[in-house]
């Protein structure tokens, strides 16, 4: 009997990822994945607090959406200098984590006192704008010092394959926490992710890069030293490029999709879940596909099936059933299409950016590629309003398909394997190389 009990057990242990037998990375594992829950019911809960609480208009909103963006375009570069210059990036991704949990518990404090503004929520989102800049660009050392390079693709499948379930989880517990609790009550669950994020990450203690020496920790030295090298270079080239336009049909899809093809509220949201389980599929196909035709195809495949679905998006008429085939279609690819790129990208960059530069690597590109975000917004806004919906939605879809070619010409389509790359001359004295090892 107990050997008939112990077959199945066994039997699902085989089938967990072998990363996850490995206490320290399921502990970050798990840490990243309940704030990422957190995350996508934020998303939700503060849109609809500006709304339904404060009574905030259209342009109330926009302001609110770009103080989120903002940290990104104008803390990054520093962000990375600093994390670096600093060395102790667990310590200080568990100090953002606190520092948003409490950003966060300001606001159902307010509200219950009734005394919450629209300032009020600027200022929290800014902040935890702010402190989520630092954690992204201390993560990336975290990552590499906890993961081996031979599993760096197996490591980011599972992180991005998490994030991928959050985004289908985390709208629907978002709603439902909404109706049962008032609004700013649901953010105490994001604080309270936030709160699990960082209890994970003290139980780690991953041997990180050691600190940049001094005079070699400039927020300058990430972007020179992506104009230098050709695969992060195209790469980044190629990101922001998709990003510009995807953010440009991002700004226009809700109106379109109401007006021109006469969506209820309803047909549109189910359209756009289904972009979230298109992610889930992209999560559990990209290490395999990788396998087969190389790491560096399989970036340039996400690249290109990340937006060439979306042609099907201005391509939508006639009625409202076919219109929503396309669009559910367009919706679910691309969801695919973008978790193929990002499993990919985050394997190239683990292998290729030196441990001593990585922060401000990652800070550099964080600041160009999210820095795109909002011009594509207010691109998007000023194609549609002088020429039109569609015509706009064309230009950015097409637009969106050509970023690949900055990929073409790069030595990514040509790279089948992990390239292992030497350090940078500022490390050379200390050429470890930084196997990495954590406490298992």
């Amino acid at each position: 009997m107990t050997l008939l009990a112990t077959r199945p057990a066994a039997a699902v242990r085989r089938r967990i990822p072998e990363l996850l037998h490995e206490p320290a990375f399921r502990r970050y594992w798990t840490g990243q994945t309940v704030s990422s829950l957190g995350d996508q019911i934020t998303l939700l809960v503060i849109p609809l607090i500006a709304v339904a609480t404060l009574h905030a208009d259209a342009a109330q909103m926009g302001y609110l959406s770009a103080a989120g963006y903002l940290p990104y375009l104008l803390f990054s570069l520093h962000a990375g200098g600093w994390a670096d210059r600093y060395g102790r990036r667990r310590r200080m991704m568990i100090a953002t984590d606190l520092g948003r949990a409490a950003a966060l518990l300001t606001v159902p404090i307010a509200h219950a006192a009734g005394v919450l503004t629209l300032t009020q929520l600027y200022a929290v989102v800014l902040a935890v704008g702010v402190l989520s800049v630092f954690f992204h660009v201390c993560n990336p050392p975290l990552f590499v010092a906890l993961v081996p390079a031979e599993r760096y693709l197996s490591g980011n499948a599972l992180i991005n394959g998490s994030r991928a379930a959050t985004y289908v989880a985390g709208p629907g517990l978002g709603g439902l926490l909404v109706q049962l609790l008032a609004a700013p009550l649901a953010l105490v669950v994001d604080a309270a992710s936030f709160l699990v994020s960082a209890l994970f990450l003290r139980k780690i203690d991953p041997v990180e890069p050691p600190p940049a020496e001094k005079g070699h920790s400039g927020a300058a030295e990430g972007l020179r030293w992506i104009r230098r090298d050709p695969v992060i270079r195209a790469s980044l080239l190629g990101t922001a490029t998709v990003n510009l336009f995807t953010f440009v049909i991002g700004a226009l899809f809700v109106l379109y999709a109401t007006r021109e093809l006469r969506f209820s509220a309803g047909l549109l949201g189910a359209v756009m879940a289904a972009a979230a389980v298109g992610t889930l599929l992209g999560a559990a196909l990209t290490g395999r596909l990788a396998a087969r035709i190389g790491i560096g195809p399989a970036f340039l495949l996400g690249l290109v099936l990340f937006p060439a679905p979306l042609l099907l998006i201005p391509l939508a008429g006639g009625s409202v059933a076919a219109a929503a085939a396309l669009l559910f279609g367009a919706e679910f690819l691309s969801g695919v299409g973008v978790m193929i790129l990002d499993i990919s990208a985050g394997t190239i960059f683990a292998a290729c950016i030196p441990d001593a530069l990585r922060s401000r690597v990652f800070g550099a590109y964080q600041a160009v590629n999210y820095g795109v975000r909002p011009l594509g917004s207010l691109l998007g806004g000023l194609l549609g309003s002088t020429l039109g919906l569609r015509p706009a939605l064309w230009i950015a879809a097409v637009g969106a398909v050509c970023s690949a070619l900055w990929v073409l010409a790069s030595p990514i389509p040509r790279m089948r394997e992990l390239p292992v790359r030497p350090e940078p001359a500022e490390d050379a004295s200390r050429a470890t190389a930084q196997e990495p090892t954590a406490t298992r």
